[in-house]
This record gives C-alpha cells, sequence and structure tokens, in this order.
C-alpha cells in the first residue's frame, strides 16, 4: 500500500479500518486520523507501506484508543441528539481537557485556552468540542499582519476540535460559528484561524462550511515520534526540555526518537474574520509559508 492511499477515500484503507474498528467497537473516524499519523513512520521514503504494517497499526491504535474510551466512559455521549436540542456553553478546562488528552489525535490539551462545546441537554456530556486561544504560530501571524492587515494579538487559533461518533451532521460548522459569535466579545480579537493536516485525511469542509476561507499553506515538516508514539515538538520540549531529535538521543538513549521520511503534505491554514465576509483568497494569492 502507499501512504496516499492510505490517507484518501479510496476503499483499500477505509475497509481496514473498518473492520478493525469493529471487532474493538471504537469509533472509525478516530482510529483512521489516530493510525494516519503513525503509518509515516512506517513508510519508507517513496511512500510504500507492507499492507501488513498497516493492519498491526491499526490494531495497536485500536487498542489504545479502546483503553482511553475506558478510561473517560463517563463522559462520552451514547445517545444521538439532533443538532437543534444541543446546547453551546463554554467548558470548564477538567472536562476538555480529559477528552482532548484521550481522544484528541495529538492525546493533549492546549493549556490556557477557550474550550466551547454542543453539549446534550440531558445529561450535559459534550458531544463536540473546540478549544480556541490566542496565535502563536509567529509565521502565521507576521503573514496575517503583512498580507490581511491583522493586527499582533488579535488571531484566535482553533487549536483542537473532536467530534464524538453520535454527533449529528454539521455539528463541527455549527460550534465554530458559534465560537464566532462569542469571541466577538473579546477585546481586539479579529481573525480566528486553524491549521488543517491533509496528512491526515482532512479536507477541512467542516471550516469551508461555517464559510470559513484557506488563505496560505505552510510547509511541512517531519512526523516526530518517541518509542514508536507520535510527539509535537512542543511536547517534546515539555516531555524532554528541548525538540533537537540528536540532542534527545544522546541525553535520552534508553528512549527511541525517530523521525518521518517520506515527503509529507503541506498544512492548510484557515481563516475567519469575526466580523464582516471573509475574504476568498484565490490559489495563485495564496503564500506559501516555509518552517
Amino acid at each position: 500500500m502507499t501512504l496516499a492511499e492510505c490517507r484518501s477515500t479510496r476503499p483499500a484503507f477505509a475497509e481496514l479500518v473498518e473492520g478493525v474498528a469493529g471487532l474493538r467497537d471504537v469509533p472509525k473516524r478516530t482510529l483512521s486520523v489516530r493510525t494516519l499519523l503513525h503509518l509515516p513512520r512506517l513508510a519508507g521514503p517513496g511512500g510504500a507501506i507492507r499492507r501488513s504494517d498497516v493492519i498491526a497499526e491499526l490494531r495497536l491504535n485500536a487498542n489504545r484508543l479502546q483503553t482511553d474510551h475506558q478510561a473517560i466512559a463517563h463522559l462520552v455521549p451514547n445517545d444521538e441528539i439532533p443538532l437543534a436540542d444541543l446546547h453551546f456553553v463554554e467548558l470548564g478546562r477538567g472536562v476538555a481537557d480529559q477528552i482532548f488528552s484521550r481522544l484528541h489525535y495529538l492525546r493533549s490539551a492546549r493549556s490556557g485556552s477557550l474550550n466551547f462545546a454542543l453539549v446534550d441537554p440531558v445529561h450535559r456530556r459534550p458531544v463536540t468540542l473546540c478549544s480556541v486561544s490566542l496565535l502563536e504560530w509567529a509565521r502565521v501571524a507576521r503573514q496575517l499582519r503583512t498580507q490581511f492587515d491583522v493586527p499582533p494579538d488579535s488571531a484566535w487559533e482553533v487549536s483542537r476540535v473532536y467530534s464524538f461518533a453520535v454527533a449529528p451532521t454539521n455539528a463541527i460548522s455549527f460550534l465554530l460559528a458559534k465560537v464566532r459569535q462569542a469571541l466577538r466579545a473579546v477585546k481586539d480579537a479579529s481573525v480566528m484561524t486553524t491549521a488543517v493536516d491533509p496528512n491526515l485525511g482532512f479536507g477541512g469542509a467542516s471550516y469551508r462550511a461555517a464559510n470559513w476561507q484557506r488563505w496560505m499553506s505552510v510547509q511541512a515538516r517531519p512526523y516526530l515520534y518517541v518509542d514508536g508514539m507520535y510527539a509535537s515538538p512542543r511536547q517534546l520540549r515539555l516531555r524532554f526540555g528541548g525538540a533537537n531529535l540528536s540532542d534527545l538521543r544522546r541525553a535520552n538513549p534508553a528512549n527511541r526518537f525517530e523521525q518521518s521520511r517520506v515527503p509529507l503534505l503541506d498544512s492548510w491554514i484557515f481563516c475567519c474574520r469575526l466580523d464582516g465576509t471573509t475574504e476568498t483568497i484565490p490559489p495563485e494569492g495564496q503564500r506559501r509559508l516555509r518552517r
């Protein structure tokens, strides 16, 4: 198989995901994203992956996901609720952190964030949730200021989104619209932004449905792994004090540090003005930012 086949909508990978998810009783979409995050570690420079390795990685991630679901079973919604009946709330950090740390593909929550959710009206369990915080990505912030006249410290980033399997259609786009309204009350907030990673099978459909626009892209960098588990540079710095693999290997010989070798697709930066219409930027006007 190839990595391109796995992250596309072709049935070769989707059928494997469905089969393993059914056996382990875990959500297909969450399993697919988690596995796509780890497959680049196994792919050769040309993107080829043995089918047996794909199946093994699916099973491994399904077992981990099963454990994560059990750990927060009291927060997992079971009933399908119509979109109109869900309540929009600002979510307490304790609940949001538990869900993001267990079920989001990064398995971590962004500290210092505001968290919002659509909750069921009876048990008040989140069905779809997201976290937002001031944009920390300096390169994106500079481009927003230079090209779109967005003042410093006025851009907010959607850093985490998670939707349970029982969430109704359009739940994420509906939540994003509600968050946009809520952020209008924040002093100096003018733009919401987020990064969409197509390597994980994401296409930005929920953002487009909420009238966001793709404004730029960012050059991909290799995925990093510790002992076979994905770790972002932020997570490496928090855990080990740095993100340079050569330094980490010397300082931590008991751990295995790896990075992907296959070329990855660039991340897409979607944006939304809090007031007025968000400009549509043609492909030739979208800048590619380098790392």
